[in-house]
């Protein structure tokens, strides 16, 4: 009986090779998998870092709008404060620009005979009076017609002393004296109301 003999060598083989190339295919695949994770994830990535990187510059310009804003503000704002300080200035000057023409006609009334003024200085409503007088009667005299004055008020002695007379050669002696009194700020007057029709005089003639 013959015995038949096989070689199993090249069928090996051809299985090896067939493994390793199959194995190579999938190392390949598995590679160009990775890549294409890599790949999508990076672009995904890249997207959201784009999205967010122009957000970051609209929210920059905006923030730029708003500080040009905010400085316009200020510098309305200040505007603002100069118009009404300029206002009220020029309130405060037209209320008070009769002040000067009172003050200096209440002066020239109320002073007595034998009393005439050297200085008259104003701050706000605070007036400072320095004079000469023939006694010291005639400066409580003074102060007395300025209690009396519709005007001016409160008048305060600072200081009273005798001196000799300016431009006396005879050795005559005045009282010197120095005044503090107050400009009064009067209320403008109400004005009447004229008669309404229930309490309005009938016409002459007409019926009652």
């Amino acid at each position: 009986m013959a015995i038949v003999r096989i070689n199993l060598l090249p069928h090996r083989e051809q299985k090896r090779q067939a493994r390793q190339r199959q194995f190579v295919s999938l190392a390949i695949l598995s590679v160009l998998t990775g890549l294409l994770a890599v790949g999508i994830g990076y672009g995904v990535l890249q997207s959201r870092i784009d999205n967010q990187q122009s957000r970051n510059a609209l929210l920059k310009t905006e923030i730029a709008k708003l500080d040009e804003q905010i400085k316009e503000i200020d510098r309305l704002r200040e505007q603002i404060q100069a118009v009404i300080a300029r206002k009220q200035i020029v309130e405060t000057l037209q209320a008070n620009r009769s002040e000067a023409v009172h003050l200096i006609d209440q002066l020239v009334r109320q002073l007595p005979d034998g009393v005439y003024l050297t200085s008259v200085k104003q701050i706000g409503p605070k007036v400072t009076l320095v004079g000469y007088a023939q006694s010291n009667a005639r400066v409580s005299t003074l102060m007395r017609n300025i209690d009396s004055s519709p005007w001016v008020a409160q008048p305060e002695l600072v200081e009273i002393r005798l001196v000799p007379a300016p431009g006396s050669t005879s050795g005559q002696r005045l009282s010197q004296f120095t005044l503090n009194l107050q400009i009064k700020k009067l209320a403008a007057p109400a004005t009447p109301a004229g008669p309404t029709p229930a309490n309005r005089p009938p016409a002459k003639g007409g019926p009652a």
